[in-house]
């Protein structure tokens, strides 16, 4: 009776409620990250107990020019691959959005790219890419454009532009679809409207579609920005960081620092991770920030 009776007040209802969601959260979201925070003023090596370094990880790091590399490596691919996708996808959506013919066989094979994994997805693209029998160099070379036939994975000026091709094919038809649910929400009478007043398909796609599913693109884009800032997945499996560093991206560096290198110090790894943390917080932040104050000037 007792335990009815506190379930039935709203407080022991929250409390039934939050306490597993809560644990959970504690356990593996916020005690990992303080303790990555706590880790990175400490040197961390197994066997012995944690020495004290203050801001030494964080001075070493400054200097770090394999750091600044990947910082540089994995900006480039957070702020160009989301519009990317997003161009491609609105593209996608208005075809799919105008019924063409095989719409709905479209649909599903722009979709499939989705539903497969960075691990099937990156041996997919290393063999297409292959210099020898990749499908991308076959093709150039039955064209007669062998000359364009290059090591698209082995080239440090080429390698990252051929990953961020792989995770625009990839992403794209998710955005695609998130857009074309968007576009079937438009009120019809708007449309109608425009049309009734002769405007043609260009200017109804720039001056009424597009400001009206602004929100939801730039939503979109926030969620690629953080998915680009910790991708790690796509570039071990077909670069491991090379050549040369050329597509060595943040979340790359920790784990070769914190695993491959032989330094058995988890502290200096944690450092990186608290310091890329701060910089994905205050990014998304930041264009949450733009976006809003652009709504606000445009409306």
């Amino acid at each position: 009776m007792n335990k009815q009776k506190d379930l039935s007040q709203p407080l022991g209802a929250i409390v039934t409620f939050l306490v597993p969601a809560l644990t959970i959260y504690v356990a593996f979201t916020a005690y990992p990250v303080v303790r990555t925070i706590y880790n990175s003023f400490h040197e961390v090596l197994p066997g012995h107990p944690n020495e004290f370094l203050g801001l030494q990880n964080y001075v070493t790091l400054y200097n770090d020019k394999y750091f600044w590399g990947s910082v540089k490596n994995t900006l480039t691919w957070a702020l160009t691959a989301p519009f990317f996708e997003q161009f491609f996808a609105i593209l996608l959506a208005l075809a799919l959005y105008a019924r063409i013919p095989g719409a709905r066989f479209f649909r599903i094979v722009w979709f499939t790219p989705v539903l497969m994994s960075f691990v099937v997805v990156g041996i997919i693209w290393m063999w297409i890419f292959n210099y020898d029998w990749g499908a991308l160099n076959v093709i150039l070379r039955a064209i007669g454009l062998e000359n364009l036939a290059m090591s698209w994975l082995g080239d440090p000026s080429i390698a990252l532009p051929a990953l961020i091709l792989v995770t625009t094919w990839m992403w794209t038809g998710f955005n695609m679809v998130v857009l074309l649910a968007a576009l079937h929400s438009l009120p019809s009478e708007v449309l109608e409207a425009s049309e009734l007043d002769n405007c043609n398909w260009p200017k109804k796609l720039w001056f009424v579609i597009i400001p009206m599913i602004r929100p939801t693109i730039l939503n979109l884009i926030v969620l690629s920005f953080v998915g680009k800032m910790k991708i790690f997945d796509l570039v071990w499996i077909m670069t491991k960081g090379g050549p040369l560093w050329s597509t060595e991206t943040v979340s790359t560096y920790v784990y070769k620092r914190a695993f491959e290198w032989n330094s058995f110090d988890l502290g200096y790894p944690c450092s990186i991770a608290s310091v890329w943390f701060v910089i994905v917080l205050a990014g998304v932040l930041l264009l949450t920030f733009i976006f809003r104050q652009r709504d606000k000037l445009e409306y």
